[in-house]
């Protein structure tokens, strides 16, 4: 008797046996039922040990209850005395409720799990076909099919199989189901039947004999005429077949469905007929099949139908997959097709997601298959439709370390392990870990955890994902560096030739170059050859996701060579998480940054640097210059040293875009294209306004000491004006002065002339650093002007002189160096000739047209595409910005928000003025925004400046990486250049030209 208050002893037992809710299992043993189970000492152990004892309980007693009362005492008899049947029947039920569901729908299966015969332990096809033999019809088949199941779950979830067999044995029982489908088909249609030979091809994780518990079987049909019969009509009957199987497996009826009988890898997909004879698949494959299709048919193999026919087709397709990796394009598709794979998952899932997601099982199939498809051309030892035994094989033949190979294949089991017993449960097709307590409490179980089942499972989970995470290191590339470095004897080694082949399919162009580099950074037993091995299995994954992998090697050995003795420099890429990565991306992005890097290795310090990559403003970089400037001798060494400022800046500046364009695995890449347009032309604006007031302090000092005999400004103009500089812009400028009072004009104005001439001339000295040219042709009366002018001069010329295009160019006119009270006095004066008072009137409107119109016939360069060119073409900058420019000269004297050099700030304000409409200031936006970023990514990937995309199809792969397009999708951008500046260019002639 349980005394009030305190427990029963039955309920502390559930509680240590692991059930979670005792008080309901007390009233479940209760039951009459149960009455003869109840005092086995043994059941409560046998329930324990089960994945949920309260699940495998609530089965048990509906089983019970489902068996007819004369089959009851028999049931409870073998369960009592038969431990091995009480291990299959509880542990199933403990782990898949939906086999449950079963068992009591059909209460006599409990008999198929009684048997225990050494035939059992490890049945294949034709055990399964015999257990399949009975079905007549759709429905028996289906509980035939969940029969052959529960052995396969019982065999599962005791431990008798592993995962391996497990996935072998689902594999064997679907071939079995297939052919006992197409049974029933022909059974069903015998003339169709005898009209035909068909043959079904098993794809995917049926082929490779690996397949889930519920799972789409991949499959491929191919089709002959039988002897005599008409081809067309034996491929209509044989279509009719394979329809009909599809059916039989994949309808859902009384007893649900088998399981989705997918053909959509066939040729041309869903819009491929379903059946092909043997010769219009070879055709096919010969001509138009891609890459991902040959990938596929590694795990082709015939399960159903005409054997010969299927043999045939295996032996036919054979040759061409293992050639797949020679193909053109073999290297972009590969990778397209991972980050289409990863791009696909939604966002709130890929952090669940078992098969898909960053280290799931796909990342190991995928890289698994990707070596097959490289090495297995030259060694038939890889020549596996399965997983485990690929990579089995590949360390066997040194291609991948036996080590890593190893840590894989652990990982490999338990992602699998962890697939099968989720899907167990409900016998629903998932991949996603569940969120639950309870669900997670039983998948731990499940897999053995017993101890916090719930922490222990994400604990492991994530040690074999981070496993995961770095296949790409431990598969592709350290064995690149084991056999170079050759370190380690009596391992089996790639070859040379293999290693080639590697290199090759992982985008590098000139795979003998690149063992060369890698030899050089990673032989040797000094502690940089040490540090350098273990960083570039790494930093060769991130080379090979970008468009030149081989100029991010080349770069990054001779940033080692010239680094690699400093102490500081080794260390920051080991221990600076970032840093590597960030160097990585920057050396393979194009020539511009490594260029500038080379020059001055030492700036790699601001890759490890969190605040590294952040621009320093205008006043901190003025600061920095002018102290440069006067601790220098003269003044060629004063603008050296202010040069060399501004080739550090623009470093940090290009490579804080590329990372932030290109992403990082802990960063995602910048999704506001607009804000890192405005960041890099803030960047360069300050940085070349902070060397021009260093060049000016130093061209003064040199001649006259610490005072010019005149007041002396520099005015931005265009771009330089407008904060909007590129990496490849010039420097317009004007030059103003004013004689200091006392100062003899003719004195004063030869002082300022020669000022100019030494700034020219000491920016542009040649240098290891990039020159800054100085362009002031937007200066009154042009190339034929005076280069400076008195501010009195240039007040007289613009009130009697200045045309209406001189208007418009000095809207972007801003004080940028030099005195700034004579910088304010200058804009004091233009104001009144940008923003005319009461706007501009028609003719000066028509004029403004008509200029406009002729810039377009006349300046775009020759042979140019006028609707790729980012500056002249249609939709491109210049068109946006004619028309804000436009609008900001006829409202700018009644809207202050008009008022300003900057061509985004002047588009937004005009819209909150209700100058432009929502839709067509964002197309505006947009488009100037799209082509500023075509020009940095040509500066950034060339070197050298450009206005339109480049045709070397590296260098336009670069571009489309830093504008966010992945590899092979370079038409795609093409396209949505023309798409959106076409959009604008309607705008332009609405807002512009009135049309």
């Amino acid at each position: 008797m349980t005394v009030p208050g305190r427990r029963s002893s039955t309920f502390s037992r559930l509680l240590r046996h692991g059930f979670t809710d005792p008080s309901a299992a007390e009233r479940l043993l209760d039951l009459p039922e149960l009455a003869a189970l109840r005092d086995d000492p043994v059941l409560l152990d046998a329930l324990g040990a089960t994945a949920d004892p309260d699940l495998a309980l609530r089965g048990l007693v509906r089983l019970a209850e489902a068996q007819p009362e004369t089959e009851r005492g028999t049931f409870t008899t073998t369960l009592l005395s038969a431990k091995p049947f009480r291990d299959r029947l509880l542990g199933v039920l403990g782990a898949s409720e939906a086999l449950a569901d079963h068992l009591v729908r059909h209460p006599k299966d409990w008999e198929t799990l009684v048997t225990y015969e050494a035939v059992d332990l490890h049945p294949g096809v034709t055990e399964f076909e015999h257990g399949l033999a009975q079905a007549t019809d759709p429905v028996a088949l289906r509980v035939a099919y969940r029969r052959c199941l529960l052995g396969i779950a019982a065999r599962d979830v005791c431990g008798t199989t592993d995962v391996a067999q497990t996935a072998a044995e689902l594999a064997d029982l679907a071939t079995a189901t297939l052919r006992a489908a197409l049974a029933l088909a022909r059974a069903a249609e015998p003339a169709d039947a005898a009209q035909c030979r068909l043959s079904v091809i098993a794809m995917g994780k049926c082929g490779g004999h690996e397949l889930n518990y519920v799972s789409d079987v991949d499959v491929i049909f191919v089709g002959e005429p039988a002897e005599g019969a008409d081809e067309a009509k034996a491929l209509q009957a044989a279509t009719r077949l394979a329809s009909h199987l599809m059916r039989i497996c994949s309808e859902t009826t009384v007893e649900g469905t088998i399981w989705p009988v997918d053909a959509n890898l066939r040729p041309e997909g869903r819009n491929g007929p379903l059946v092909r004879t043997l010769s219009s698949h070879l055709a096919y494959y010969q001509r138009w099949a891609k890459t991902w299709e040959f990938q596929a048919l590694l795990k082709a193999r015939p399960v159903a139908g005409d054997p010969e026919l299927g043999s045939a087709y295996v032996d036919a397709v054979s040759p061409m997959v293992w050639q797949a990796a020679e193909r053109e394009n073999f290297v972009t598709d590969v990778q397209a097709m991972r980050r289409r794979v990863v791009d696909n998952i939604p966002v709130d899932r890929v952090d669940r997601e078992l098969k898909l997601g960053p280290g799931g099982l796909r990342d190991v199939e995928f890289a698994v298959q990707l070596l097959q498809l490289v090495h297995g051309r030259s060694d038939a030892t890889l020549h596996s439709g399965s997983t485990l035994d690929a990579l089995a094989a590949l360390a066997a033949g040194g291609y991948v370390g036996r080590a890593d190979a190893a840590q894989l294949d652990e990982a490999y089991r338990f992602l699998r392990a962890m697939e099968h017993r989720i899907q167990l449960y409900r016998l629903r097709r998932t991949h996603l870990v569940p969120e639950g307590e309870e669900d997670l409490r039983r998948l731990g179980r499940s897999l053995g955890l017993r101890t916090d089942p719930v922490a222990a499972l994400n604990k492991e989970w994530k040690r074999h994902a981070s496993v995961v995470r770095r296949l790409h290191e431990k598969l592709f590339y350290r064995p690149l560096l084991d056999a170079v470095a050759q370190l380690a004897p009596g391992e089996t080694r790639l070859s040379t030739k293999a290693a080639g082949q590697r290199l090759e399919a992982l985008g590098y162009a000139d795979p003998a170059a690149a063992l060369r580099h890698l030899e050089a950074l990673a032989s040797g037993v000094s502690r940089k050859a040490a540090i350098q091995r273990t960083l570039l299995p790494v930093l060769l994954g991130w080379f090979a996701d970008s468009a030149d992998p081989d100029a991010g090697l080349l770069g990054f050995r001779r940033v080692s060579d010239a680094l690699g003795k400093t102490p500081w420099y080794l260390r920051l890429l080991r221990d600076e998480g970032a840093a590597a990565e960030n160097l990585a991306r920057v050396l393979s992005a194009g020539r511009l940054a490594p260029d500038l890097l080379l020059r001055a290795p030492e700036a790699v310090a601001i890759l490890g640097d969190p605040e590294g990559l952040k621009p320093r403003g205008r006043d901190h970089l003025e600061q920095e210059v002018l102290a440069a400037v006067g601790r220098a001798d003269d003044a060629e060494q004063a603008v050296a040293a202010a040069r060399g400022v501004r080739r550090r800046e623009l470093f940090r500046t290009a490579a804080a875009d590329l990372i932030d364009s290109y992403g990082t695995e802990d960063s995602p890449r910048t999704s506001d294209p607009g804000a890192l347009v405005d960041r890099v032309g803030e960047a360069v604006t300050d940085l070349n306004a902070a060397t021009i007031a260093g060049a000016l302090r130093a061209a003064v000092r040199a001649e006259w000491g610490d005072e010019l005999p005149t007041h002396f400004a520099v005015i931005g103009m265009g771009r330089f004006g407008g904060h909007e500089l590129g990496y490849g812009s010039d420097a317009d400028v004007l030059f103003v002065h004013e004689p200091r009072e006392g100062v003899d004009e003719q004195e004063a104005a030869r002082a300022a002339a020669r000022v100019v001439t030494e700034m020219r001339r000491l920016l542009q000295v040649p240098t290891t650093d990039p020159p800054l040219l100085i362009d002031a042709d937007l200066r009154p009366e042009g190339r034929s002007g005076p280069l400076v002018r008195t501010l009195a001069s240039y007040g007289a010329y613009y009130r009697r002189w200045s045309l209406t295009w001189e208007s418009q160019a000095l809207l972007r006119a801003a004080p940028i160096a030099g005195d700034p009270d004579l910088g304010r006095r200058f804009i004091e004066l233009i104001d009144p000739l940008r923003y005319p008072a009461e706007g501009l009137g028609e003719d000066a409107v028509r004029e403004i047209r008509r200029l406009k119109a002729r810039m377009e016939s006349e300046r775009l360069p020759r042979g140019a595409d006028p609707t790729l060119h980012a500056k002249l073409g249609r939709g491109g900058l210049s068109d946006v910005e004619w028309t804000v420019q436009l609008l900001q000269m006829r409202h700018g004297w009644a809207e202050p928000g008009l008022r300003t050099t900057r061509t985004r700030a002047a588009l937004f304000a005009a819209h909150a003025a209700g100058l432009i409409p929502t839709e067509e200031a964002q197309t505006l936006d947009e488009a100037w925004v799209l082509a500023t970023r075509v020009r940095n990514a040509v500066m950034l990937v060339r070197g050298r400046p450009g206005d339109t995309f480049p045709s070397e199809p590296r260098e336009l792969a670069a571009v489309g990486r830093y504008l966010g397009y992945a590899p092979g999708h370079v038409g795609e951008m093409v396209d949505d250049y023309r798409r959106i500046t076409r959009r604008a260019r309607a705008v332009v002639d609405e807002l512009f030209y009135g049309a």
